[in-house]
């Protein structure tokens, strides 16, 4: 029995390979789908070689980690910035109580690797930010599981920056998983070939807004407590300072003043990671649609390396799979159409419209910019061809424009002129031809 355990390896050496039996399987034989001119029977060292970034080590993370490791990949990268909040650990299954306040890239990456013997599993405890291209190029495929719209955001557009036309291996693919309570979708991306982030940007819709003076005069739930803190109390007290949703003192700042007012007004229920979620803008998350997104993800991976299976995501065919989960069990899988006028991946970066209030002041307008889903922008700078309307900096250029916040659209701009708008969340520019609201 013993020697039947014993599989031989693709070089020709001998080993135990009963963990991977299952894994040898799909491997070592075609299956009724497989493209017999791409797949390469008993193609292990290509799992094993590969090096794959996993971006994010939460819900979504910690389901990632586990199965690619399960999955034969060998060489692991994980980046997140966060520490472990005694929240996480119902569904977070690589934690535990004594984890709590520790990084959860740290954390994840070596309790994989305890279970999972032979894998290696490098953490970074910081934000994606931080790393330049030269990085991200060194990966064959990066997944992500994040739980942010503007991380998501930032990533696809570093990707598709990093396309050199006379380098193939600058495209890097990007399988990205969401999930949103009993919803998700995942979805695979190959950077300026096929639909990205951005040009499917309207189907993730803002948080509605909550009007100020709710805010400011009769909150009634603890969400509205924190955003009192994050917009008015910050302004008031902070106003010199630029609010860091990433650090950890802003938020606890803002936890504390978002507290003491709910309790002026008798409102339970705020807590630290509410607030994260209110302020970041974070998406919640149950265990099992995790679990479903995250089995997508790893599998659309798997199949993107060894070629056993068509993947989502080849130019022409499905690249989005959406699952939900609160009526029975349902997915759907479309191809989602790339968009000529993307202003990350659009080949001539047209300028797209976009309708404005004549009579709206410009304050207003840069309001509307936070809520509109083709656009999503909290900090933006605002310039025509021939001069700048509002810069949120320098300090010096800031307090130059400031005073066009208060004068209406139609005496700024003109109907069909080009708006160039930047946010410093994005590396991106934003073009936009303006067309007056009837």
């Amino acid at each position: 029995m013993a020697a039947a355990d014993v599989t031989p390896l693709p070089n020709g050496l001998e080993g135990d390979r009963t963990r991977w039996k299952y894994l040898d399987k799909v491997l070592d034989r075609p299956g009724p789908f497989t493209d017999p001119d791409s797949f390469v029977p008993g193609n292990h060292e290509t799992l094993e070689r590969a090096k794959v970034l996993v971006i994010g080590a939460g819900g979504l993370g910690c389901e990632i980690l586990k199965n690619l490791a399960l999955s034969g990949f060998k060489d692991i990268h994980v980046i997140d910035m966060d520490t472990i909040d005694v929240s996480n650990l119902n569904r977070q299954f690589l934690f535990r109580a004594a984890d709590v306040g520790k990084y959860k890239a740290e954390v994840a990456a070596a309790f994989v690797e305890k279970r999972v013997k032979g894998v290696k599993i490098t953490p970074y405890c910081g934000k994606i930010q931080d790393k330049d291209e030269e990085y991200y190029k060194q990966f064959a495929i990066i997944v992500c599981g994040l739980d942010s719209i503007e991380a998501r955001r930032w990533i696809n557009s570093m990707l598709v920056g990093m396309v050199d036309g006379n380098d193939p291996d600058s495209l890097k693919p990007l399988i990205d998983g969401g999930t949103e309570g009993f919803k998700g979708q995942a979805r695979v991306i190959f950077p300026t070939m096929t639909s990205c982030i951005e040009c499917q940007l309207d189907m993730h819709a803002p948080r509605a807004a909550v009007p100020l003076c709710t805010l400011a005069t009769i909150p009634r739930q603890p969400q509205h407590c924190i955003e009192w803190a994050h917009i008015i109390a910050w302004e008031e007290e902070r106003k010199d300072i630029t609010l860091d949703t990433d650090d950890p003192e802003h938020i606890t700042w803002l936890f504390q003043k978002a507290l003491k007012r709910a309790e002026e007004f008798n409102i339970p229920g705020v807590t630290y990671s509410m607030t994260q979620g209110v302020v970041k803008n974070i998406i919640p998350a149950i265990a099992s649609t995790n679990a479903i997104v995250a089995a997508s993800c790893c599998n659309e991976a798997f199949k993107l390396l060894t070629n056993a299976n068509p993947f989502l995501g080849f130019p022409g065919t499905d690249n989005y799979m959406m699952y939900t989960g609160d009526e029975s069990v349902y997915t759907y899988t479309f191809e989602h159409q790339k968009k000529d006028d993307c202003p990350v991946c659009g080949e001539e970066a047209l300028a797209r419209p976009l309708e404005i209030d004549p009579e709206a002041t410009l304050q207003d307008f840069i309001d509307s910019l936070a809520e509109r889903p083709e656009a999503q922008l909290k900090t933006p700078s605002i310039r025509t061809t021939d001069k700048s309307l509002y810069l949120q900096s320098p300090a010096d250029l800031e307090r130059l424009t400031r005073p066009n916040l208060e004068k209406r659209m139609k005496d700024l701009t003109a109907e069909g002129e080009e708006m160039l708008v930047t946010d410093k969340a994005f590396p991106t520019m934003f073009k936009y031809v303006v067309v007056w609201k009837k």
